[in-house]
């Protein structure tokens, strides 16, 4: 009697089979009959069971085998924790159970646990226990370029699922929205180009991104642009998501004062949607003009003023108005510091220009963008500073005031509402600054195709997804999600070799880890299958290093 295991690969899935069979003799020839089919019995059962009829004679003394070998196994917590994650959040079903699915799913956990390239995520694998958790085949760094481009045909209909999962029939009502771009390395993206730059990289090329999230700030869609796009050129293709790939209706979008400008606004009328925005300081003072509202109603509290069907909901922020005020006081100073430095020189060095000195504190002036009431002028072979105090007052006249912008009927949503909705856009601004700088850490993207870009930036997206969720339930614990990451990695199988049979058994967690683990609610389970999958990376790095 033996266990008979075979594979096969259909449509990209990896099925097994395991058969209990037994050995006969008919006219002189072996032959075999099936007993049972045990295709559903779990790796470890399969496994005990073989230890058994590798012993059946002696299956008393099993527990007594002096044969018995161990060694140090896989990294086993932060990927079994992080997978249980993905089935909770409906990730894994949405990603599905391909050999494709599996390898998106390691890149989401892989810029987790180590964020990386795809050849770092190849070295994660070697040491984390990814393909006997996740279930995968042999892969390296090419298979993880070719599933970028699997990942990008297949967002839309990912993005649907993770939103049907989400939401169900009770479809959410408001959508926050918002842009930010990334730096490249290198010159070859195919959607690389010099654009306004946010992240301070001058000489870099960079692309554009834009990230839509649900009510309560969780990710639902990212797209990805070419470098030079325009933030608001960017709303038309959010919209599209929204009535094609959600199908949601009555829709408010909100978005901040340069995202959501007239040409945006009536694309989001056309698809009888509503909008929260905010207008910018030039708009303020023309409605100040106008006689729409007045200086007296910007107040700490709340006040709002209806025109034409459009609600204003002014406000003034007197910390915010405190700082700016100091901003300007420290840009005068500056300027006067510099002013002082070159009068002194001019003192000194006799032969020095005064037109160098006065262009230098010019250019200061200018790049510190006070040129409207400070001045700075050449007296015989000194400087001097003329301030305009009306204009220097009439610069502060809005200091800490806003005016947010909604189309909302009042039975919709009261000021306060409103108000609260458009402050929640600092939850698409967390987003970026983890995808950028934090966790995940995006930057630099090194991709060169339109599809491994696009495929990149939904990983991170999909790996925030996750780290969302750590977040939330780490919240109480004395420990960042990456050090919680890091310490439930730290938890390695045992390797087992039994009368050559092998498995690898989990030791029980303790300390920190049993703390992040309760806060999950995951236990780790006792046995693994030990699959002795090979992972390895085509690049050498001893090469490289010569």
């Amino acid at each position: 009697m033996f266990i008979d295991s075979a594979s096969s690969i259909r449509n990209g899935k990896t099925y097994v089979r395991h058969l209990l069979r037994d050995s006969y003799r008919q006219n002189g020839k072996v032959k075999h009959r099936t007993l049972a089919n045990l295709s559903r019995c779990s790796a470890e059962e399969i496994a005990a069971i073989k230890l058994a009829l590798k012993n059946k004679g002696n299956l008393a003394d099993l527990g007594n085998i002096r044969e018995l070998k161990t060694k140090l196994g896989m990294r086993i917590g932060a990927v079994y924790c992080l997978k249980t994650l993905a089935e909770r959040t409906g990730l894994l079903k949405a990603l599905g159970n391909t050999q494709e699915g599996e390898l998106a799913l390691w890149q989401v956990l892989a810029r987790l646990i180590g964020h990386g390239s795809r050849l770092r995520a190849v070295r994660l694998a070697e040491s984390h226990a990814a393909c006997d958790i996740l279930g995968l085949e042999a892969f390296n760094e090419d298979h993880l370029y070719a599933n970028l481009g699997w990942l990008s045909e297949q967002q839309e209909r990912i993005e649907k699922r993770l939103f049907k999962q989400r939401y169900g029939d009770v479809q959410p009502q408001l959508f926050l929205y918002d842009v930010t771009s990334s730096y490249l390395e290198g010159m070859h993206n195919i959607l690389a180009a010099f654009g306004y730059n946010r992240d301070g990289k001058k000489g870099k090329m960079q692309l554009v991104i834009g990230l839509l999230e649900g009510p309560d700030g969780a990710p639902l869609a990212v797209r990805v642009f070419e470098g030079q796009t325009p933030d608001t050129q960017t709303v038309a293709e959010q919209i599209s998501v929204l009535t094609k790939s959600f199908g949601v209706s009555g829709v408010t979008l909100v978005g901040d004062r340069g995202m959501i400008k007239q040409p945006e606004i009536k694309q989001i009328n056309a698809q009888f949607f509503h909008y929260i925005t905010a207008i910018t300081k030039p708009q303020i003072r023309k409605l100040l003009r106008e006689g729409v509202f007045q200086m007296s109603l910007f107040e700490d509290k709340l006040c709002e003023i209806d025109n034409e069907g459009i609600r204003y909901i002014l406000r003034r922020n007197p910390e915010r108005a405190k700082e700016m005020i100091g901003s300007r006081e420290d840009k005068l100073s500056a300027v006067k510091k510099l002013l002082d430095q070159r009068n002194r020189y001019l003192l000194e060095h006799p032969r020095a220009k005064v037109e160098v000195a006065l262009k230098e504190v010019q250019t200061r002036i200018q790049k510190l963008q006070i040129v409207d009431w400070v001045k700075v002028a050449s007296q015989g072979s000194q400087l001097r500073l003329e301030i305009n105090e009306d204009a220097r007052r009439k610069s502060g006249e809005l200091d800490g005031c806003y005016v947010i912008k909604t189309d909302l009927p009042v039975a919709a949503a009261t000021a306060e509402t409103i108000h609260a909705r458009y402050k929640d856009l600092t939850l698409v601004e967390e987003a970026f600054r983890t995808f950028k700088r934090g966790l995940l850490n995006m930057q630099p993207t090194y991709v060169r195709t339109e599809a491994s870009t696009k495929g990149h930036v939904f990983v991170v997206m999909l790996a925030y997804l996750l780290q969302r969720e750590l977040d939330k339930h780490w919240h109480g614990l004395d420990i960042t999600v990456a050090e919680g990451i890091d310490e439930l990695g730290s938890i390695r199988g045992t390797e087992i070799e039994l009368q050559q049979a092998t498995y690898q058994t989990v030791p029980e967690a303790t300390g920190v880890s049993r703390q992040l683990l309760d806060a999950l609610d995951i236990q780790l389970p006792e046995v693994l299958p030990l699959r002795k999958v090979h992972v390895a990376t085509r690049k050498s790095l001893v090469k490289e290093r010569i």
